[in-house]
């Protein structure tokens, strides 16, 4: 038999590209290293409605500040400014 835990909002939501995004599609809630991918999947959870940017900031422990910059690279750059190494290339001075 299988539990599924009950969480507020919805389980799935579907992106543009029409793939469906899940909870489980999100980082673990011990997440230590931000790698693009993980950021970006935070960011698409919060901008479509998978879990509220309160929640975000709750379970990964983010600032408005950090998930802001991530959201502006993501606009400004595209995925490859969310990587570490691309920081100092795209970062705003």
């Amino acid at each position: 038999m299988m539990f599924l835990r009950k969480v507020e909002g919805p389980r799935s939501v579907t992106l543009p590209d029409g793939s469906i995004m899940t909870r489980a599609d999100l980082p673990p809630a011990n997440t230590r290293r931000w790698v693009a991918s993980r950021k970006i999947a935070v960011v698409r959870g919060v901008i479509y409605g998978l879990i509220t940017l309160a929640e975000a900031k709750q379970i990964y422990g983010l600032s408005d500040e950090e998930f802001n910059s991530w959201v502006s690279a993501l606009a400004e750059h595209g995925k490859d400014a969310l990587k570490v190494t691309a920081l100092k290339k795209y970062r705003q001075l």
